[in-house]
């Protein structure tokens, strides 16, 4: 999500796999020329069968395109597990569960009154959410809404965590508002830990005080990094997992103007780019360590898209809309886009 609409909309003023410090209390250019854009475009990236859940290109031609989530929401993150979708709101946190089959859905879980932000499914039934200016991180049951655990990542002020990925042992969140990412540790059989670990950005990555920096997180084609984007620069840095140092990803020159959520399918990066109303496609070598940009996804149905979740040969993407004043009855949506 951009800092601009933070402040507005909440009142309130990016990780790594390594270990640095144990502590859990611790830049805008012009967008550069890119390829034309393409209308629905499709690739054959691999589903991450951690996050997401697979369907055939029957299934998913069928199913609504366009999924109306609760008046007043504010949407920020989703993930998708099986063939339900799930949304968790800027407002107060609540999580909304819908059927991608049918749009029809209900929150399954409330909130705790803080910003619910990214959030990844893992393959155990649980949601792993970002919580924003709250400072904290939690995890949700999502066949009983309940919460299993919750992470005190940081008692600064100024602070926004803002997204999340997963990988076999570890959670990752950003903090857009800090020069550092979190790292959450899992146990043996998804055993959630007493454990958290943060892990100063060292290297190329410049954090910038007055704008909003880490923001979308994945891991790399191998695995062996974690790749954020810098939202006040559109810099994409891979971050060395032994030392915390980041290093460019070289695009040769392409920014992610405005870069938000990020999703990686097999060596397909999608960055969702949130007031440009468009996701970029980069294709990365193994590393994560250069990229090319080969094509734009855009759709009517944008309206300020924050992060992305796949299902079968499809985008979902959650508009916040934070160019439309919230309200009570603010209608909301998210929109499905070939990939």
């Amino acid at each position: 999500m951009n800092i601009r609409n933070v402040t507005a909309l909440l009142g309130l003023p990016a990780l790594m796999l390594g270990l640095v410090t144990t502590s859990a209390a611790e830049a805008t250019a012009p967008p550069a020329q890119g390829p034309a854009v393409v209308k629905h475009s499709v690739d054959d990236g691999m589903c991450d069968h951690i996050r997401f859940g697979s369907a055939s290109d029957k299934q998913s031609r069928v199913f609504p395109a366009r999924i109306k989530l609760p008046d007043g929401f504010q949407p920020e993150g989703i993930a998708i597990s099986g063939s339900t979708a799930y949304f968790g709101s800027l407002a107060d946190g609540d999580i909304y569960a819908a059927a991608l089959r049918t749009g029809r859905g209900k929150v399954i879980s409330q909130g705790p009154g803080t910003p619910s932000v990214g959030l990844k499914a893992d393959n155990r039934g649980r949601l792993w959410i970002a919580g924003g200016s709250s400072g904290t991180a939690r995890v949700v049951d999502i066949r009983t809404g309940k919460i299993l655990k919750s992470y005190p990542l940081t008692t600064e002020p100024a602070t926004f965590v803002n997204d999340v990925v997963l990988s076999k042992t570890s959670a990752w969140f950003t903090d857009s508002s800090r020069p550092v990412v979190y790292q959450v540790p899992i146990g043996r059989h998804g055993r959630l830990l007493n454990q958290v670990r943060t892990v100063p950005l060292t290297g190329d990555y410049v954090h910038d005080p007055t704008g909003f920096n880490g923001n979308g997180i994945t891991l790399t084609p191998d695995g062996r990094a974690v790749i954020i984007v810098q939202s006040s620069t559109g810099f994409l840095f891979r971050v060395d997992p032994r030392t915390g140092v980041t290093q460019r990803v070289d695009l040769g020159g392409t920014l992610m103007t405005n870069g938000d959520g990020m999703l990686l399918l097999g060596r397909t990066l999608y960055v969702v780019q949130n007031f440009l109303n468009q996701v970029a496609v980069v294709q990365l070598n193994r590393a994560g360590t250069t990229g090319t940009q080969i094509r734009t996804i855009t759709d009517p149905g944008f309206d300020i898209p924050t992060t992305a979740a796949a299902f079968g040969n499809r985008l979902y993407l959650a508009n916040a809309r934070f160019s439309t004043p919230p309200t009570p009855t603010t209608p909301y949506w998210a929109t499905a886009v070939r990939r």
